[in-house]
């Protein structure tokens, strides 16, 4: 008896000890195992986050994936229970052939696995079964319940739409990082925070009941861009279009909402598909944002602007304006087509295009006026999109105009610029003269729900809006009376406002020959302005002057008419002089 009662006495403490340490204190010494590594610690994976267009339709999409292992030592026959409470053997055989089917492989490369990792280790606790396993591929894995298989959850990245907008949305490199464009740019809204897995095992690999700590993954946030991606397709294939038939080294489409200033498309070719951009003829990045040309005569506009704000000039002022000039300080300039000595309005040389006519006019102003409405209209300021590696137009500072540049800036050579600029510059120019940031990036949305939207820069006044309304009726004008392309521009019911560009193209030491770098951009209606929309090529040879663009920039517009419903024009145009 009272042996029994010492047995039961040191069975009672060892049971209050084993309480107070799996039960009372169990999470402290759970930590305290944690901390000396008796523990086993799995990444739980969050997903990046999605970019979607103006409507929601997703560009880009976060996954997971999974990797899955063996640990050969723990490979043996299970017992299970049947649906009748019975038990019954599960054998290796039986189970390897089930995975066989899961991921594709044969019966004997899934044992085989096994086996070779035995060989060489008899006690291995590791052995690969395979990598980006689909979340059904890994359901089934699980559903053979079995404990000498797990798997681990890995990030991934699926792009529903192709190469539809690849060329702002980037990729994402075979290690989850991302390469360019707007996964990059965008990577505090997009990346995930990873959650951990914590927990004991013991010697057979099967994890210790109680012993799981779990913290959550969150995913990354969603990004909304302001494009819309049925647009974006179908100015890409305009683009697409317009480079094989025009033979040019590229294209690009621009589409701007002149109401809201975000930016409804920005397309170009060649362009990049993300799922595949590894691909032969990818561009990788893109060239409305990362190139600057020469504007040409889409500059007359803003030296058009600047005389008439500045009350040099009227839209019918006049000049006398030879085909070719020598001015007095020796710089000549000419026109790209032979005419008499004409009494050019300051309307007339935008519908004309004269070198000249716009050379002759620059002299009512100072070249300091002039340069500060070039820098107030941003050009050589980039965009307030900032996408990654955009550039920045140049306009060298005044005082350093030679002769020669003097009288080019004026009509668009002598300096550069890009696409955002252009676009922003033209929404000033017949937006009621203000000058305001245009948007790419509409918001990011947190996965705790919380909205962050980009922070921009105040509009600026840059010219009036008497001002910005004669710019509009000259641009009309130029669409209905431009001895090049008035008649390749009209679109049916619209009033449309309109100016194009041939600009010159530097080699690194002077100007290539006989190629050049064309631009069209106009808007509608012209009476009151809902949409922008830019049309470059670089280097046609098929049709070298920017009379290339206008069969693109035609179809571009009437789409966006199409696209946004936008109502017929029920007024007429005022028909300004072309001549005094």
């Amino acid at each position: 008896m009272v042996a029994l009662a010492v047995v039961l006495a040191v069975l009672g403490a060892f049971v209050i000890r084993l309480v107070d340490i799996q039960v009372v204190n169990a999470k402290e010494n759970i930590g305290n195992a944690m901390k000396y590594g008796l523990s086993t610690t799995k990444v739980l994976a969050g997903a990046r986050g999605s970019i979607v267009d103006a409507n929601g339709t997703p560009l880009a999409v976060g996954t997971l994936s999974y990797t899955c292992q063996f640990s050969p030592d723990n490979v043996r026959t299970i017992t299970r229970k049947a649906a009748d409470g019975t038990k019954i053997d599960v054998t290796w055989n039986e189970v390897s052939t089930k995975i066989a089917k899961i991921i594709g492989q044969s019966v004997d490369e899934v044992r085989a696995i096994v086996s070779d990792a035995l060989v060489a280790n008899a006690h291995s606790q590791y052995a690969p079964l395979g990598k980006s396993l689909s979340t059904e591929q890994y359901r089934e894995l699980v559903d053979l319940g079995v404990d000498y298989i797990s798997c681990s959850p890995v990030a991934s990245r699926t792009y529903p739409n192709g190469a539809v907008a690849g060329n702002l949305i980037g990729f994402i490199g075979s290690d989850g990082d991302p390469l360019a464009g707007l996964e990059q740019q965008q990577n505090t809204c997009l990346t995930p925070t990873d959650g951990k897995l914590t927990f004991q095992n013991g010697k057979d690999g099967v994890v210790i009941p109680g012993t799981e700590t779990v913290t959550p993954a969150q995913n990354g946030g969603t990004l909304k861009l302001t494009i819309d991606t049925d647009l974006q397709w179908y100015m890409t294939q305009l683009a697409e279009q317009a480079t094989k038939q025009m033979h040019a080294q590229y294209a690009t489409v621009t589409v701007l909402d002149v109401k809201t200033h975000q930016l409804k498309a920005a397309a170009e070719y060649p362009t990049v598909d993300p799922n595949d951009f590894t691909a032969k003829g990818s561009y990788r990045s893109s060239r409305i944002f990362t190139s600057q040309f020469e504007p040409g005569s889409t500059f007359k506009g803003i030296t058009a602007a600047t005389l008439i704000d500045t009350g040099a000039a009227t839209a019918t002022s006049t000049a006398s304006v030879p085909w070719l000039k020598h001015f007095a300080n020796g710089a000549v300039v000419n026109d790209a087509f032979r005419h008499g000595v004409s009494n050019y309005t300051l309307a007339g040389v935008l519908m004309d295009s004269s070198n000249v006519g716009a050379s002759v006019f620059s002299q009512r102003t100072t070249l300091q006026t002039r340069y500060d409405y070039l820098k107030k209209f941003g050009i050589g300021s980039g965009s307030a999109i900032h996408f990654l590696g955009e550039t920045q137009g140049l306009v060298h500072p005044y005082q350093d105009w030679d002769n020669q540049m003097r009288y080019d800036t004026a009509y668009g050579q002598g300096l550069t610029t890009t696409v955002p600029e252009l676009m922003t510059a033209y929404e000033a120019l017949i937006d009621g003269g203000v000058k305001y940031p245009i948007q790419l990036v509409e918001s990011c949305t947190k996965a705790d729900g919380t909205v962050i939207t980009p922070k921009l820069p105040e509009p600026v006044r840059v010219i009036s809006e008497k001002t910005s309304a004669q710019m509009r009726e000259i641009f009309e004008n130029v669409a209905l009376q431009s001895n090049s392309y008035a008649d390749l521009v009209k679109i049916p019911g619209y009033r449309i406002g309109v100016k194009t560009g041939t600009g010159q193209i530097s080699n690194g030491h002077g100007y290539k020959s006989g190629v050049y770098y064309t631009t069209m951009i106009g808007f509608a209606p012209a009476n009151d302005p809902q949409y922008l929309v830019a049309v470059t090529l670089d280097e046609p040879t098929k049709v070298r002057s920017s009379t290339a663009n206008a069969p693109t920039f035609v179809k571009a517009m009437t789409q966006v008419l199409k696209t946004y419903r936008v109502m017929p024009s029920t007024t007429k145009p005022k028909i300004l002089p072309k001549f005094g």
